[in-house]
């Protein structure tokens, strides 16, 4: 069950309740809400640190972070680890696609020195090693950048952490991952992820409305979409109005978040969430 008290939304689960409740500085319905959006450290705090590594989770937190966002990947083993391009290229100075190589032998890179030398020797991790970090009544988004062939294993890993399903939120831009994980783990909150793009013409693709379509259709709990695109308090208004959840990413202007906030959104993701978090303070 989903529906809109204010600025709350409940999505069955009270703890869940409870933290976008701790995140409102006025609640009661009836009244005028001043909703202070849920602060998502996005690849962790990778403005600071290395991304999607223990380290860059860690200062997430440190940081005020409500949540913080990964990328996982499969290795050829069937690991998940958190890595966001296909291959470790860029983040780990070695030519290959992580789905050839086993675990073993991804756990021997050096995924920190790219970002500096104070980061040198932090490794590419497991989503396990992630998740552990998550204080108590915190989150984590999980984006799924592979097919769907991972949500067996991922079934596994929540399972093995002891992980509660309002602790973690599945993300992707694959509308056959999202029916996937809907249907694996129908517990947990499944967003759909866009970008956008502007046309010949003007307009900006894909319309809020056929978003709103597709996540209404697929069964899913909320949008998470580009900062590029139209997200203003009518389109806020309409994304709310079908019952869905919306972040926004990637935002690390302190005006640019206390607009999306004034518009309504109910997540900032950010490589800066210290930030953030500062700029939506109480003034």
């Amino acid at each position: 069950m989903k529906r809109r008290c204010g600025a709350i939304r409940v999505f069955g689960g009270a703890s869940f309740a409870l933290l976008l409740a701790s995140l409102t500085t006025m609640t009661a319905c009836g009244s005028r809400p001043t909703p202070r959006p849920e602060v998502v450290g996005h690849r962790g705090a990778s403005h600071d640190a290395p991304e999607n590594t223990v380290a860059a989770a860690m200062l997430a937190w440190e940081q005020g972070a409500d949540a913080v966002e990964v990328d996982v990947r499969l290795t050829a083993d069937d690991r998940i680890v958190c890595l966001h391009d296909d291959t470790l290229r860029r983040t780990a100075r070695v030519e290959g696609a992580v789905a050839d190589l086993a675990f073993e032998k991804v756990r021997e890179l050096d995924a920190g020195a790219w970002k500096d030398s104070a980061w040198k020797g932090e490794r590419i991790p497991l989503l396990a090693d992630v998740l552990r970090t998550v204080p108590e009544g915190k989150r984590i988004y999980v984006e799924i950048k592979c097919g769907p062939e991972i949500v067996p294993h991922l079934v596994g890993v929540l399972a093995e952490t002891g992980t509660e399903p309002e602790t973690v939120a599945i993300i992707s831009f694959d509308e056959a991952v999202c029916i996937a994980v809907r249907k694996a783990l129908p517990s947990h909150q499944v967003y759909l992820l866009s970008g956008f793009e502007q046309a010949d013409d003007g307009n900006v693709y894909p319309a809020i409305d056929e978003l709103v379509e597709t996540a209404t259709r697929l069964g899913l709990d909320g949008l998470d979409l580009s900062r590029k695109g139209p997200i203003t308090r009518e389109s806020v208004r309409a994304i709310h109005d079908a019952g869905l959840f919306l972040a926004v990413y990637t935002v690390n202007d302190g005006a640019e978040a206390r607009r999306l906030r004034d518009a309504g959104v109910d997540a900032i993701t950010t490589d800066r969430p210290g930030h953030i978090a500062g700029a939506l303070a109480p003034r």
